[in-house]
């Protein structure tokens, strides 16, 4: 064999074996990766004003509905203005109806009529202003969730710091870190089996959510979301799992 002949059958035999070694540590369509279970979300409760607690009506490890009460602060002065407020309100609609008959028979002018309704209207807006001073009092849960803390106890002054955490598990997000060659094969909307290890390990069906589209250079890989329906919270997160897409 002559060298130039030698050369190109040495070069030829170093692609092929470079082809090979690449394909060997490329990572197939249908391998599993290795995922975590995270909260799809997470939210520090805060006091829209500052004040003194009055109230903590939960704590750390339970289940709140969006719309819950979940803790109120001192409110006498708030309250006192409610009800200040209420008992002109009503005061001012009795006169009004009162005098309605008199209106009829024309026995006030147009502009006292106008007057008694006026005071209706400023009244009934005075309420309103003195109720959302007392809602402002009042801390209110955003989400279905889970109390993950909570280090405020009734008698402490609190200013408009989180003074608890909430999380939502349902849906969980199945957060995968993805090598690059994969970008292109995940798509939004696939379905992946999730492998859970732990308490609750099994197999669950998850959807695709989110896929980065910037990849990560120094480790070549892309992050990618999937959601995990979990009703009743049955599922915690922070736990280990490993996914499996569903190519058709």
């Amino acid at each position: 064999m002559s060298i130039t002949k030698k050369s190109k059958w040495i070069i030829g035999l170093m692609a092929v074996t470079l082809s090979l070694s690449a394909a060997a540590k490329a990572p197939k369509a249908d391998d599993e990766l290795d995922c975590m279970l995270e909260p799809n979300t997470k939210i520090d409760i805060s006091p829209s004003v500052a004040g003194v607690l009055s109230d903590v009506l939960v704590e750390r490890g339970d289940r709140v509905k969006r719309g819950q009460l979940l803790a109120k602060l001192v409110s006498g002065p708030e309250q006192a203005a409610v009800q200040l407020a209420q008992a002109r309100l009503e005061f001012a609609e009795r006169k009004a109806a009162r005098n309605e008959d008199l209106f009829k028979k024309e026995l006030i002018s147009v502009n006292e009529k106008d007057e008694m309704d006026t005071e209706v209207s400023i009244s009934r807006a005075q309420l309103k202003q003195a109720q959302e001073q007392l809602e402002l009092r009042q801390i209110i849960s955003p989400i279905d969730g889970v109390v993950v803390e909570s280090d405020k106890d009734p008698g402490e002054y609190v200013e408009t710091n989180p003074v608890m955490t909430l999380v939502s598990l349902n849906p969980l997000n199945v957060e995968v870190v993805a090598p690059a060659e994969r970008f292109g094969t995940i798509k939004k909307g696939m379905h992946g089996k999730v492998t859970i290890y732990g308490p609750k390990n099994g197999t669950y069906d998850a959807k695709v959510v989110l896929i980065d589209q910037i990849i990560d250079a120094a480790s070549g890989t892309i992050r990618v979301r999937l959601a995990l329906a979990n009703p009743k919270n049955a599922i915690p997160a922070g736990l280990k799992c490993s996914v499996k897409f569903i190519t058709k």
